[in-house]
């Protein structure tokens, strides 16, 4: 695709994206209701696009736990469409009243929830995230412009016709959604800071690197998830084991699965042997420092490994003196995403979900908790490591922005200056009429 085009694409989703603000909860919703109608009715058409890319993604020799990601079949497509069902019903993000203040009699400011304006997705290969980011990117009044990874774009490429057809029918804004396909198109659009409001890259670390380095358009990071749990010196083991095989072999080629598991000494002893049959069940394959191996079977774990996110059946293990070990292995090693400590101490607890510098602190559960659809969000666009604006899963809160609206009745502010009319500054409990 040609700089030129990408560039009128951009503008026609900045033009779509005025109007997408001034969309009604109820004509957004119907949109989602087409959407999912249509997704169910050419389910046959997708499944035939993605056998096309399974088919080529094997010949390229993609890694398997990629390849399963790619998979998009029935039950797939029934969970999309369950998860824009579940969309629907959840509370308009757009026009929500967040302060009310008087500021002086018949002068009223309400700070108000409104659309980013267009987004900009990169992402990886599977075709259930085009599906969650287009509905989220809708609900939320966005235009969105989506390069999926090359293994699904078959794939991709009929997901957007069927959605972009189904909101087209019931008269949508028309360029809301638009799909890119070539690799050339990253770096155009990474031009595109005039149009463009938000980039949302998904992919490693290097590649978030990349994407902030080469854009004046504003990033919101999904890095890679260098995910741990820490199973401390309280730990029950009836807890603990389940919890942390489920975090690195319920999918092990995602984002939010355990990467390195890290022991407290005084119970390694105990928790150590049952892991490991376990962990062999499950097909993982273990790598430890020597105090691990003095105690297990394992491979040797070097220091390439704390680093290291496997997104394979892969899992690291160190054995540490205390807490604050643990804590300080994380901050060092970890890539600020989702960690677990799993422990009966309460101040143990405490002390970990306050020093630990990541988006998700969780006790006692897996990291696979670590998911917009999990958290009530209908799904994410993404998972953030960063601080400011949006953090951990991206669902609809965080592809909202807000104005000010300050309604008055000829108010100027030399009257103010002059001492003739006085600041009230009173709060309101109201929503803003506009």
């Amino acid at each position: 695709m040609s700089e030129n085009s990408i560039q009128e694409r951009g503008a026609t989703a900045k033009n779509a994206s005025f109007k997408c603000a001034d969309t009604s909860t109820s004509s957004r919703n119907h949109a989602l209701n087409a959407i999912a109608d249509a997704l169910d009715h050419h389910r046959a058409a997708i499944k035939q696009a993605n056998a096309s890319d399974i088919k080529r993604s094997q010949a390229e020799k993609l890694a398997a736990p990629l390849l399963k990601r790619l998979a998009f079949d029935d039950a797939k497509i029934d969970s999309v469409i369950q998860g824009i069902r579940d969309l629907i019903v959840l509370d308009d993000p757009i026009g929500q009243t967040k302060l009310a203040t008087e500021l002086d009699t018949g002068l009223d400011l309400y700070r108000v929830t409104c659309p980013i304006g267009v987004i900009g997705i990169i992402f990886e290969s599977r075709p259930d995230a085009f599906v969650q980011i287009s509905v989220l990117c809708l609900k939320s009044g966005n235009a969105v412009l989506l390069k999926g990874g090359r293994e699904a774009l078959e794939t991709n490429r009929i997901l957007y016709q069927i959605i972009s057809n189904a909101t087209a029918q019931i008269g949508y804004p028309d360029h809301w959604i638009q799909n890119l396909e070539s690799r050339e198109d990253v770096s155009d659009m990474l031009a595109l800071d005039d149009t463009i409001d938000l980039i949302i890259p998904r992919g490693s670390n290097a590649f978030v690197r990349y994407i902030m380095e080469h854009t004046n358009i504003p990033v919101m990071g999904h890095s890679e998830g260098l995910c741990h749990v820490y199973i401390d010196a309280s730990a029950d083991p009836k807890k603990a084991i389940p919890v942390a095989v489920d975090a690195k072999s319920q999918s092990v080629a995602v984002c939010n699965a355990e990467e390195t598991l890290l022991i407290h000494e005084s119970i390694a002893p105990v928790i150590l042997p049952p892991l490991k049959k376990a962990m062999d069940a499950a097909g993982v394959h273990l790598r430890g420092d020597l105090a691990v191996r003095n105690i297990i079977d394992a491979e040797i774990a070097n220091d390439s490994d704390w680093q290291t996110e496997y997104l394979d059946y892969i899992l690291s293990i160190k054995i540490v003196k205390n807490l604050s070990e643990a804590i300080d292995h994380i901050n060092h090693f970890g890539s600020g995403h989702t960690d677990v400590i799993v422990t009966e101490d309460l101040e143990s607890a405490r002390k970990f979900t306050a020093q630990v510098d990541s988006a998700g602190v969780f006790v006692n559960c897996s990291s696979r908790f670590a998911d917009g659809f999990r958290y009530g969000f209908g799904a994410e666009v993404g998972i953030s490591t960063a601080k400011l604006h949006a953090r951990g899963p991206v669902g609809l809160d965080g592809l909202v922005s807000y104005k000010y609206k300050l309604l008055g009745h000829g108010q100027i502010v030399e009257d103010y200056e002059n001492g003739s009319k006085h600041f009230t500054h009173r709060p309101l409990h109201q929503q803003c009429p506009l």
